[in-house]
């Protein structure tokens, strides 16, 4: 880590004893805001098991879980989607996603495209401004290519990231040929590793905040690591190598992209400490959806992975730290979504919500006090072209019931995940829970059918 800022020193900033809550505050205190700053860190298709604190065995990422033991760790978390742009749509708005357009994934081309963020859409940084927040984003947008729908006209301050979907190139950082790497609304063309970069940048951002403790911040840090391309450097991979004895080549480099990545969190962090931001800063950390499997992903042992509605595609590793609010080494296990991190954040900024959402705000529950989320259906649906020839595929979830497919045309199985969450055996059509989810599965995809996902006259 930067700065000789080691594991040690990482767990004592951010999981803050009663001597170092109860110490006086340091000069210059008094001129810093009384919000918290906070900061939401979103990986790429990173699997429920790709983490050493999720019981990876061939792979360190000590920063991740640093930040995992600090707080409140969320072992029942689910991504909205089994794919990128819709879980982002719900982070950013509190909604089922193809509510707000966004049922598929946005790409470059139109005939590839499935989603058109709704101008209706309020997006998190038109909360948070009004109670005092500068809102940045730094790394993978992949909600829109052209304004309106890029993050400075949808109420962000800085943008310094992405617009696209996938780089073809960790170190070109071009897809089909195009430039989207976007500093404000201008094009640039940085050279480095992209993950190098978007940590070189929240660092820069983080600096430039901290000349100004009086205004509190939201930094939304999306990483496209370890999204496809699998492309470590090469020095990371050698060293997963030269560790690993016996691993696959391919694994290896998964491994090695995943461990770069942890490095630069743990920068990120690093530099939180350097600033004097870590003891008033609000960290979140999720993954858009589960780990891909042919590239030789981990998901923990769960069924399924990216692009499937089971477990292994979209329930994903996930915590929250607070220093002297969450309390360290915790647990929440309820079932939660995405969508539900917009409230959560909302109410930790004081900032109001004055419109309908869909989410959840989870913030009693991971500061540990009494809370229970009030009894939901959770839905998921993925539209796509390719081989799924723009045909759509759900899952619904109700307690501890699951009924779900992986494509359009697949016969829908309903599971008990409390007695059966490797979703192995598949519960009979007459069961009860069948007909009632499936019903209410139907009134939620006759809600969505009202919203357009494609721009009007496209």
């Amino acid at each position: 880590m930067a700065d000789n800022f080691t594991r040690r020193d990482f767990i004592k900033t951010l999981s803050l004893g009663a001597a170092a809550i109860a110490m006086p505050r340091s000069a210059g205190a008094a001129e810093k805001s009384s919000k918290p700053n906070i900061i939401m860190i979103l990986t790429d298709d990173q699997g429920y098991g790709d983490l050493s604190s999720y019981g990876a065995k061939d792979l360190k990422t000590p920063h991740t879980d640093a930040l995992m033991s600090a707080g409140v760790r969320m072992d029942n978390f689910y991504a909205n989607c089994p794919v990128c742009s819709p879980t982002r749509a719900a982070l950013l708005t509190g909604r089922y996603p193809d509510l707000v357009g966004v049922p598929g994934v946005i790409r470059t081309y139109k005939r590839s495209n499935w989603g058109h963020m709704t101008a209706e859409a309020t997006l998190l940084p038109k909360l948070l401004k009004p109670a005092g927040y500068h809102a940045a984003i730094v790394g993978k947008w992949h909600l829109g290519l052209t304004a309106p729908n890029t993050p400075i006209p949808r109420g962000f301050d800085h943008f310094h990231g992405y617009l696209g979907d996938m780089m073809d190139d960790y170190y070109k950082h071009r897809r089909h040929g195009i430039n989207y790497m976007t500093l404000g609304q201008k094009t640039i063309d940085p050279k480095g590793h992209a993950t190098d970069l978007f940590t070189q940048w929240a660092i820069d951002y983080l600096k430039q905040r901290a000349e100004r403790p009086q205004q509190p911040f939201f930094l939304y840090l999306a990483y496209n690591a370890p999204h496809t391309p699998i492309q470590p450097p090469k020095d990371w991979l050698k060293k997963v190598k030269d560790r690993e004895k016996g691993i696959s080549d391919k694994r290896a480099k998964l491994v090695a992209l995943i461990e770069h990545l942890d490095d630069g969190i743990g920068k990120v962090i690093a530099a939180l400490k350097k600033n004097k931001q870590a003891d008033n800063t609000l960290i979140i950390f999720t993954s858009d959806n589960g780990g891909q499997g042919n590239v030789g992903a981990n998901n923990g042992g769960l069924k399924g992975a990216k692009q499937q509605m089971d477990e292994g595609g979209i329930r994903v590793p996930t915590c929250a730290v607070w220093p002297g609010k969450i309390k360290p080494g915790t647990k929440f296990d309820q079932v939660a979504m995405t969508m539900d991190l917009f409230p959560t954040i909302c109410q930790a900024a004081g900032a109001k919500i004055a419109h309908k959402i869909d989410g959840v705000g989870l913030l009693d529950g991971l500061l540990g006090r009494k809370f229970e989320i009030p009894e939901r259906y959770l839905f998921w649906m993925r539209l796509e072209g390719g081989g799924y020839k723009g045909k759509i595929y759900h899952a619904v979830r109700h307690k501890q019931y699951k009924l779900t497919q992986n494509r359009q045309n697949e016969k829908m199985k309903l599971y008990d995940l409390e007695k059966d969450p490797g979703e192995r055996k598949p519960l009979g059509e007459d069961h009860e829970a069948y007909k009632r989810l499936s019903d209410a599965l139907a009134r939620h995809i006759a809600q969505a059918d009202k919203i357009p996902w494609q721009r009007p006259g496209k």
